[in-house]
């Protein structure tokens, strides 16, 4: 299918949720496993649907809807449409569909160059590494 059509088939879509729903909720989607996201769909069947896309897609999409439903909530939803997130369109209450979004979150183990989403404090002291291990502190690139 070419290029154009998928766009507006993703328009048609994102306009329809729009129409339908009057709640929503912005979820971060950053190393996220697609096995993940499979099961917190499942999850949310007859609940909620998550539609994820690229940003300026999503963007354009709610700002055509915008210009017909001028007075509706999801302008804040638009200009919160930074990074690799996704909308979570709610047909239940949205603590039940919170529930279930956090029943599948799962930690992630640190990788070298990954920015932390909170401050990391590491106190001075013995590593417990003998001389010889300095490589690989080099590896994650903390000098030694």
């Amino acid at each position: 299918m070419p290029s154009r059509e998928r766009k507006e088939e993703y328009f048609q879509k994102l306009r329809g949720l729009l129409d339908e729903h009057t709640s929503c909720f912005i979820v971060h989607a950053d190393h996220v496993r697609s096995r993940q996201f499979q099961d917190i769909r499942i999850a949310l069947r007859g609940k909620g649907v998550v539609c994820m896309g690229k940003n300026t897609m999503m963007r354009k999409c709610i700002n055509g809807w915008l210009e017909d439903n001028p007075k509706s909530g999801f302008g804040a939803v638009r200009d919160a449409i930074r990074g690799n997130v996704g909308i979570i369109f709610l047909k239940a209450d949205a603590s039940v569909c919170k529930d279930i979004v956090l029943k599948y979150t799962v930690p992630a183990p640190a990788k070298s160059g990954m920015v932390s989403n909170c401050d990391v404090t590491v106190p001075a002291g013995p590593t417990g590494c003998d001389p010889s291990m300095t490589n690989f502190f080099q590896v994650i690139n903390v000098p030694t």
